[in-house]
């Protein structure tokens, strides 16, 4: 809680961060804070999936303080948030209303409880291991900076996810020491000159970072160490994965009893928030089924993972027909196609329990909007 108990656009940020740590995010996604004042008190909070022009309209009406969203406004390119522009649209409803808006995505379908647990349960399974596991294991990393470069360095990687160790973030530890190089003649040294001996003060820095986001780092660290070639080392530190408590995309799980895949498909409907066209499948209606796996969202890059973990189900979004078809022919599993929106909206009401329990004086309201574009579903009339 923030100073004299005020809760602040920050403070909800830091909430939402250890729920969803903003490491477990994809490369290409970008969540967080997207537009707000982290020091602008908080009295009330909406959520929503999409932060569509109706979304923002109705978050500005509720006098929210702030909108959380699952997908964020602003992942692709943008160069211009003009008004006039569809998201510019948005940017501006939500500035002049007072309201900030926050992005927890894929970290959110990663983390646990997360998005993906909750479309589990839902469908009837106990979530147990994600499709695609991100390693929960330690690796200690150690680098030598320049003494000078030392702060901007642990910024970099600490931004990349480095550092964190229970309820404690920014950890490290320094080692200041003697450094010796002799740039060749194809170098192009930061410090020192080609062909002579450098000696100059250096730290070791020292800090341990979850063994999935060592690509992050790694390029966080090279990106911000001034060397041409820094010198650092990473050690897996001796850890037990348990899978079925790991992070990571989709989860995989029983049915307390095999079912009819036809009743399976029906429970995944009566479950899911209704949509207009439903939920849609490709199997055998009478095969029994009994082991699952769903993965929130698009999931067709899961198809052959879900195949190779041998469930008899595949529930996810946004299918298109080739892959379906060729996983299919391929011995993959019996797949059951449901609407976006319907698979992930259900989190909103689970981070509204985490919020609600976390800043009990903040009003929370999940908004009963439906952003799933689709509104007809049209069938041939006999």
């Amino acid at each position: 809680m923030a100073e004299n108990n005020v809760v602040t656009v920050g403070t909800v940020r830091e909430v939402m961060d250890r729920a969803y740590p903003p490491y477990l995010a994809e490369s290409w996604d970008a969540v967080g804070l997207v537009c707000g004042d982290p020091d602008q008190q908080v009295t009330k909070v909406v959520l929503a999936l999409d932060c569509t022009q109706a979304v923002a309209e109705a978050a500005v009406a509720a006098g929210a303080d702030m909108l959380i969203v699952h997908h964020p406004l602003l992942l692709r390119g943008v160069t211009s948030v003009a008004a006039d522009t569809p998201k510019g649209k948005v940017v501006h409803t939500l500035i002049r209303g007072g309201v900030a808006l926050f992005a927890a995505h894929t970290n959110a379908d990663s983390a646990r409880p997360g998005v993906n647990d909750k479309l589990a349960e839902l469908v009837g399974i106990t979530p147990g291991r994600p499709i695609a596991p991100k390693p929960q294991g330690l690796d200690k990393w150690g680098v030598q900076v320049p003494a000078s470069a030392v702060d901007e360095v642990k910024e970099a990687v600490f931004a990349a996810g480095a550092g964190s160790l229970g309820e404690y973030s920014e950890c490290s530890f320094d080692i200041a020491g003697t450094g010796q190089f002799r740039p060749g003649v194809a170098a192009n040294p930061a410090i020192g000159t080609r062909g002579a001996l450098e000696r100059l003060e250096e730290v070791r820095v020292e800090f341990v970072a979850a063994r999935g986001r060592r690509q992050a780092i790694a390029q966080a660290l090279e990106t911000a160490h001034p060397y041409e070639t820094p010198a650092y080392d990473v050690v897996a530190m001796g850890n037990d994965e348990d899978l079925d408590a790991a992070y990571g995309l989709g989860r995989v799980g029983e049915l307390p009893e095999p079912m009819a895949f036809r009743d399976f498909v029906q429970q995944v409907a009566n479950a899911l928030p209704e949509t207009a066209w439903g939920v849609r499948a490709a199997g055998d209606p009478d095969a029994l089924v009994r082991t699952i796996a769903v993965s929130s969202g698009s999931g067709d890059s899961f198809l052959d993972a879900a195949r190779g973990l041998g469930v008899d189900v595949y529930v996810t979004s946004d299918l298109r027909h080739h892959p379906v078809d060729e996983s299919l022919r391929a011995g993959g599993p019996f797949i059951v196609d449901t609407a976006h929106w319907a698979s992930e909206y259900p989190w909103t009401q689970q981070a509204a329990e985490l919020l609600r329990g976390a800043l009990p004086g903040v009003e929370v309201e999940v908004l009963g909007i439906r952003t799933d574009p689709w509104t007809i579903s049209a069938h041939p009339r006999r």
